[in-house]
């Protein structure tokens, strides 16, 4: 290309020096306009008929390459191309000039081609998350620690360009610093293993609603990356915590409960000890009543009539022999009235028990799953039966146990409070 320069400029009588000037100035100007051109045809018909065809598609997965502009950095593959073709020959005198050129095509070749595959990784992980599996085994710290490879390799390849070394010199000094590479890439590697135990082990997924009081972290996993685990909290912040951190230290999974479809209730309501009495003929006939329990009041005083009667006990004192009392009937109307209630389970335990008295009552402990997951349906049901057994309670003559208030608040603070 230069001799032919030379050949059209020569006629106009100019010295050699200014010839090779104006010659290479000139064969400059025509490289650097087939590599625009070069880029022009990529960018607008190249990479724009790919992006057509690609948005054309029935699948709607594939308009992430669109999205994420993957393929427009082909079109600065093509001018280095052409630089690194046509550059040397503008200075096939000049050696050093002629290997500079070629050096930088090649670097900047190698920097459009690195970032391309990377951009390529991350539209392929944004694709695979779409899919069920993603939530069970993602693969985010998998494509990092592919990247990290990527840029590794890369940045000893551009290395070696600039240093005119084999790239094999440098890994196999790379030996020799093994503590340091372990050293600097400590977190890295740790988190890569963390995240196969994760995935294999299948401890967490994203998703998932996890509790770890250790990082003040309760709310779902929204990603896990090579070295770090984001945990969108309830309150919306988002807590970021170290990949490893799920091995070595305890945390709870809430996955369980949100796999079987029941979430447990699990609360005491306390009754005042004193209020507790064996029930009277009166009582009995205003608590079979009671609809839920009127069939258990019949049957329960057939059994404790002919259990007295058969032992010959005094009833006439109601210690003597069996009776029925206020707190055993109450017990046995929260059952009845959990077990028709359409959004308990009958299929998880199911029970309704009597703990050992404190100094703040005598606790009556539903323990029942109910028949959804849902968080604001699972509050909803909790509060509407515990809002139902409150008010029933002094129904059958048991008080509700609260401390001692002391002095009225109001009163203590003056009117208007």
């Amino acid at each position: 290309m230069l001799d032919k320069i030379l050949e059209l400029i020569a006629p106009f009588g100019l010295s050699e020096t200014l010839n090779i000037a104006i010659a290479m100035g000139g064969g400059l100007l025509v490289v650097l306009g087939l590599a625009f051109l070069a880029y022009l045809f990529m960018r607008y018909v190249i990479v724009a008929t790919l992006a057509r065809i690609i948005l054309r598609s029935e699948s709607k997965r594939d308009d992430t390459f669109a999205r994420m502009k993957v393929f427009s950095r082909l079109s600065h593959v093509a001018p280095a191309v052409v630089i690194y073709a046509l550059g040397p020959a503008l200075a096939a005198d000049f050696p050093m000039v002629q290997h500079v050129i070629e050096t930088v095509s090649l670097v900047y070749l190698t920097i459009m081609i690195i970032l391309f595959i990377d951009a390529l990784m991350s539209a392929g992980l944004a694709i695979y998350k779409t899919y069920p599996i993603s939530r069970t085994f993602p693969i985010t710290s998998f494509v990092q620690i592919a990247k990290l490879l990527l840029y590794f390799f890369g940045a000893i390849t551009i290395l070696a360009l600039v240093l005119d070394k084999s790239p094999f010199a440098f890994f196999a000094g790379l030996g020799a610093m093994t503590a340091v590479l372990m050293l600097v890439f400590k977190d890295p590697i740790l988190g890569f293993v963390a995240g196969i135990q994760l995935s294999a082990n299948k401890m967490v997924s994203v998703g998932d609603w996890i509790e770890m009081p250790k990082f003040s972290v309760d709310g779902d996993i929204i990603e896990i990356g090579l070295t770090t685990v984001k945990i969108r909290n309830f309150d919306k912040t988002i807590t970021t915590i170290p990949t490893q951190s799920l091995i070595n230290d305890s945390f709870k999974n809430w996955r369980g409960m949100q796999e079987t479809g029941g979430r447990r209730i699990k609360r005491a309501i306390h009754l005042d000890v004193g209020s507790v009495k064996f029930c009277t003929a009166e009582m009995l006939e205003r608590y079979a009543r009671i609809q839920f329990i009127a069939d258990y009041i019949a049957s329960k005083k057939q059994e404790l009539s002919a259990f007295n009667s058969s032992a010959g006990v005094d009833t006439s004192t109601l210690v003597n022999g069996r009776h029925m009392t206020n707190l055993g009937t109450f017990r046995a109307y929260v059952e009845a009235y959990l077990r028709s209630h359409p959004q308990i389970s009958e299929e998880f335990t199911f029970l309704v028990r009597q703990l050992k008295p404190t100094e703040h009552g005598l606790p009556i402990e539903i323990y029942v799953f109910t028949t959804t997951t849902n968080w604001l349906e699972y509050e909803a049901i909790q509060a509407d039966i515990f809002d139902h057994l409150l008010a029933a309670a002094p129904e059958f003559d048991l008080r509700l146990f609260q401390n001692p208030t002391g002095a009225d608040f109001r009163g203590a603070i003056g009117p208007g409070a």
